[in-house]
């Protein structure tokens, strides 16, 4: 089969669409004939070597986490797929998504995917949208509460002011210009634009007193103080990224992470599949033109997901 990999830690450059031997599922796992698969920051950062002390990968390394596609065999011990089956699934650690073939687990990684759902649509959801409602969970925030989002118009921002504002949020997004209705459209009850003006003091003209919390997904380590200045006193901060458990005016630091707990992805998958939750596919590229795909895509902050098809 052919995968996107990375021969070696390094620079994007180096990625390349390579033959692999076509896996077979082990006990306990399913194997997938891909019909598209979405890119995350995440895949970049395996990559290129940046996350190496933290999560190591073999080399050569198949890009991608988020996939769709068709069962084409099942593992020993797998009674809820059958081949023919259309599923969306989370592949980590299995194997990468990038490739006509992958392999995933047996469990609340993957779940079957709804006629209405485009396979598109589907791959764009198991990292952004897990993501995001774990952020949210985390939050801890009631109907009424504040909340300021960082990185809105990116994949797992668009879910988390989707999310919090479904349970009654006062949300804040950041946005430029052109992205201000559609964040409105998400549910946000105002934006600023960051990139005119300080985002930091104008959240605070929309929320005199500071948020209850604040979500950045574009910042990490000593800069998430800048957005933790916008939170009220004993508040919380949130980053899927790394830095000081706590800022100044005892505003307290969160690190989220990624968890497929059971039944989460599923119930995604049906709000999506319903309309309930909406999911923006910024670009689409066939898998010919997956390392151009990563090249764009890769230090960029888009609006949605970038998707590759196959």
């Amino acid at each position: 089969m052919k995968a996107l990999v990375a021969p070696s830690y390094g620079p994007i450059d180096q990625l390349t669409i390579a033959e692999l031997a076509k896996p077979a599922p082990g006990p306990g796992q399913i194997l997938i004939k891909l019909r598209a698969a979405a890119l995350n920051p995440l895949d970049v950062k395996l990559a290129t070597g940046v996350l190496r002390e933290m999560m190591p990968v073999s080399h050569p390394f198949v890009l991608g986490l988020d996939a769709a596609g068709t069962v084409e065999a099942v593992g020993e011990g797998v009674t809820r797929f059958t081949p023919g089956d259309e599923v969306v699934a989370f592949t980590h650690p299995v194997a990468g998504a990038v490739a006509e073939y992958t392999l995933a687990l047996d469990g609340p990684e993957v779940v079957a995917r709804p006629e209405t759902l485009d396979p598109v649509d589907a791959a764009a959801l198991p990292v952004a949208a897990m993501t995001a409602a774990g952020i949210v969970e985390q939050a801890g925030l009631n109907s009424g509460d504040s909340l300021l989002v960082v990185g809105a118009t990116g994949g797992v921002g668009s879910f988390v002011v989707q999310l919090a504002a479904q349970a009654g949020v006062r949300v804040v997004a950041t946005a430029p210009p052109s992205d201000a209705d559609h964040m409105r459209g998400l549910g946000a009850a105002a934006t600023v634009d960051y990139t005119s003006g300080d985002t930091t003091e104008e959240a605070l003209r929309h929320v005199p007193g500071g948020v209850d919390v604040a979500v950045d997904l574009i910042n990490a380590g000593l800069a998430l103080a800048a957005t933790a200045a916008a939170v009220k006193p004993g508040g919380l901060l949130i980053s899927p990224a790394g830095g000081p458990p706590v800022f100044d005016r005892e505003v307290r630091a969160s690190y989220a992470h990624i968890e497929a707990t059971d039944g989460l992805l599923q119930r995604i998958v049906e709000a999506t599949a319903s309309g309930r939750l909406r999911v923006e596919v910024s670009a689409r590229f066939p898998f010919a033109e997956a390392q151009r795909a990563v090249a764009e895509f890769a230090g960029k902050h888009t609006r949605g997901k970038v998707v590759i098809t196959f």
